[in-house]
């Protein structure tokens, strides 16, 4: 028989609530993870995230600096957050950007809110409580509370 193999990558500054279930391969450093909250696998949060209590991010999802998430959200497999609205590789004078070089962009999931697999959503937008977001959809602008949004751009479905 082989030997099990646990492949998690958690650092020293990691805050993590009680009950909190981390899967393989999962990447964390600088983040605080609430009370009974479960991270799949292959998933990256980075510093500066707030997670909240019983909340599920499914496989494969990146939580990028500047994200907060409050209590009882669930995030899809294959989320991405992004955190820089103008992404550049260099500077102006070619120089390859620092973390001074750019500004972190601040995104908000508000509580009880869903995000579907394989959306994308762009820095500085809130999601509203309860709203949901659906599989694939790109996420450029608010999200109001109790409201379904789909698509690319997303879009308002309908009130919940």
């Amino acid at each position: 028989m082989g030997k099990k193999v646990t492949m998690k990558k958690i650092a020293s500054d990691v805050k993590l609530g009680k009950d909190v279930q981390l899967y393989e391969f999962v990447n964390l450093y600088g983040c605080e993870i609430g009370d009974r909250t479960k991270v799949g696998s292959f998933v990256e949060i980075q510093k500066g995230v707030k997670i909240g209590r019983n909340c599920k991010i499914s496989s494969h999802t990146f939580i990028c600096e500047g994200v907060t998430i409050e209590d009882n959200v669930f995030v899809g497999h294959n989320v991405t957050f992004i955190n820089d609205a103008l992404p550049r590789a260099t500077t102006e004078n070619g120089r390859l950007k620092k973390s001074e070089d750019w500004q972190c962009v601040p995104t908000l999931i508000k509580r009880g809110a869903s995000v579907g697999s394989s959306a994308t959503l762009l820095c500085g937008i809130t999601v509203g409580e309860n709203a949901i977001i659906g599989a694939g959809a790109v996420v450029t602008k608010d999200v109001p509370a109790d409201t379904i949004v789909v698509g690319n751009p997303a879009r308002g479905l309908r009130k919940i």
